[in-house]
């Protein structure tokens, strides 16, 4: 009770007073913080065995007085803050000029999917469907089959753009770095239906940024 009497003082603006007796606890049992605390340190104002624990009131001495009128009459803080926009304005800016300008990617920025290819130009989709099993937005749907010579392919490989997390995980799992979140980030897009990415939208992605992907796979081989 006696602390939330405090705090309901201290939210009212009034005056909190703490028992001497507490802070004389508390000080006894930190000794190294004590030794510590500046020897000049002002002490605070007792009041019948209580100790005056509020923010200290403004000097009321003449010169005091008169710093902080003459202060607010010249209005000095407003003439500071000039100041430093004054000194920003003499320095290179931090901004760029988007979208002619545009910062440096990672090697590991995760964004618009693509699939990829070897460079016979043969996909590298095996339809493992280990992306689309450890995906956990469910965002990835696969349909497979065998093909004359025995080897498995995608007739479907779909990705809701608007599922997806980024988190990088079918990237991660994909033995053959087939599906690859590539560095293009502006595929933003007016309607629904055209963040559903199919198998020919997943290959011209990666027909397109195959350059970036690769030099991105090479740049972080070390760490996978």
């Amino acid at each position: 009770m006696s602390a939330l009497r405090i705090f309901t003082a201290g939210k009212c603006g009034k005056q909190i007073f703490r028992p001497s007796s507490c802070l004389r606890f508390a000080s006894s049992t930190s000794p190294a913080v004590n030794e510590t605390k500046d020897q000049n340190a002002a002490v605070p104002t007792s009041h019948g065995g209580y100790i005056y624990v509020n923010a200290d009131e403004k000097s009321m001495d003449f010169k005091d007085v008169t710093d902080r009128a003459a202060t607010t009459m010249f209005l000095c803080e407003l003439f500071r803050g000039l100041g430093v926009t004054l000194g920003a304005l003499l320095k290179e800016p931090a901004t760029i000029n988007y979208p002619f300008e545009k910062g440096p990617l990672s090697p590991r920025f995760r964004g618009e999917h693509a699939l990829r290819r070897y460079p016979s130009g043969e996909e590298r989709c095996i339809a493992c469907k280990l992306c689309e099993a450890i995906c956990p937005a469910q965002a990835i749907t696969i349909e497979a089959e065998e093909r004359a010579d025995g080897s498995r392919r995608t007739t479907r490989y779909d990705i809701d753009m608007t599922k997806c997390i980024y988190c990088g995980f079918c990237q991660e799992a994909c033995p053959v770095d087939a599906i690859v979140e590539g560095p293009n980030f502006e595929f933003s897009t007016e309607t629904h239906e055209e963040l559903l990415y199919n198998k020919e939208k997943l290959l011209s992605n990666g027909d397109k940024w195959e350059s970036e992907i690769a030099s991105n796979i090479h740049a972080d081989h070390l760490y996978r």
